[in-house]
């Protein structure tokens, strides 16, 4: 039976360029490959037919011998690199869909880079307002300095492995399929060690803790972290290292709570502060204040002090210390002490209540009026 014409099996015109010849080819592979095609009994014999078409037009040479004598050019041909006795399909089912199993056996496996690491750092409110220097031991993989991360002996070199002559990948045939996979002699690096290195045994890095100086700019906050480039695991083979990540972490403060760059504290003040007004001294990170109370102050009463709270690493602002104050009850008084609080009970209750106690006067009279709505 004569064949068909290679240009009309794959559709294409005889002046076709090599990318319309494969997107041709795929195009047929896919309609007729036999496991995606299991419902027509000729797919096989037009997928065949189609990659034999292929393999010689996107070859130039065969091209051109087809193109000058026709089939009887190529047929001597087909034994070894067609679809006839001993046809190589991987090879040409690879180069048109390498993009799919990535790339076929001519991409070697490079070197991988090393990992990331992540250190926890705990730090005090002070440390992370004011900024600190703090060393850190973290243990890492680091590039083996004896054979300069190759893994091989000293005044040696690893040879290239026989399996994927070098390309640190194989394929392995699934049906029509090809896999491509890490090749298992070489663990993918496409080379072999035979006489390995004493220090590493081989690997090109090997564990060690090593010392860091981290400096921690001023104004960081819990969730923060900072990259130390390089500093991270060696990479496989001299292959380039990870980085370091430090991520902080600030402890609680006996004081002061944090919001962002603003600092806040609670401030007991005595009830004669509170009434008559007075001066309290208030801590800050950078020493004590005084701060004003003015007469008739409430507990819960917010106060603001400019510029005492932290410095953004960000944008370089300043944040401000909210103090809250709250009246403390004074405690373990003498007899004495609470008789004049009994005078000031009377002198303040009655009458004169809704001038000196607004607060509960409006609340006992709101008391009344619920009451009164639930008897109605």
């Amino acid at each position: 039976m004569s064949k068909r014409d290679y240009y009309e099996v794959l559709g294409i015109a005889k002046d076709a360029q090599e990318r319309e010849i494969k997107k041709a080819y795929k195009r047929m592979a896919m309609k007729y490959h036999p496991d995606r095609n299991k419902t027509d009994a000729d797919a096989s014999e037009k997928f065949k037919e189609a990659s034999e078409a292929y393999e010689v037009l996107v070859d130039p040479e065969k091209r051109a011998a087809y193109d000058q004598f026709g089939h009887d050019a190529v047929n001597g041909q087909q034994g070894g690199h067609g679809f006839g006795a001993g046809a190589d399909f991987g090879d040409i089912f690879g180069d048109v869909f390498g993009d799919i199993f990535g790339g076929g056996q001519r991409r070697q496996q490079r070197a991988a880079r090393g990992a990331d690491l992540r250190y926890n750092m705990e730090l005090t409110l002070e440390e992370a307002v004011r900024g600190v220097t703090k060393e850190i031991k973290i243990p890492t993989l680091v590039g083996c300095e004896t054979c300069d991360g190759s893994g091989a002996k000293p005044g040696t070199q690893a040879s290239t492995c026989s399996t994927c002559h070098g390309h640190g990948q194989v394929q392995m045939r699934q049906g029509f399929f090809t896999v491509q996979q890490p090749c298992p002699t070489c663990r993918g690096r496409g080379q072999i060690i035979t006489d390995p290195c004493p220090k590493c045994h081989g690997e090109g890095r090997y564990q060690k803790s090593k010392t860091l100086s981290v400096k921690i700019p001023a104004g960081v906050d819990t969730g923060d972290r900072i990259r130390l480039s390089g500093e991270g695991e060696a990479g496989e083979a001299g292959a380039p290292s990870g980085d370091l990540y430090v991520q902080m972490h600030v402890r609680e403060h006996a004081i002061f709570s944090r919001d962002g760059n603003n600092l806040a504290c609670e401030v007991p003040i005595g009830f004669t502060v509170a009434a008559l007004g007075g001066e309290v001294e208030v801590p800050t990170l950078d020493g004590r204040v005084k701060l004003k109370i003015p007469a008739e102050t409430q507990t819960g009463r917010l106060f603001r002090l400019k510029g005492k709270g932290v410095r953004s690493a960000r944008n370089g602002q300043l944040g401000d210390l909210l103090c809250k104050v709250y009246i403390e009850t004074p405690v373990k008084l003498t007899d004495a002490q609470k008789d004049l609080l009994r005078q000031l009970e009377d002198s303040c209750g009655g009458s004169a209540a809704k001038k000196h106690q607004p607060k509960t006067e409006g609340f006992l009279n709101g008391v009344k009026r619920f009451f009164d709505d639930l008897t109605r």
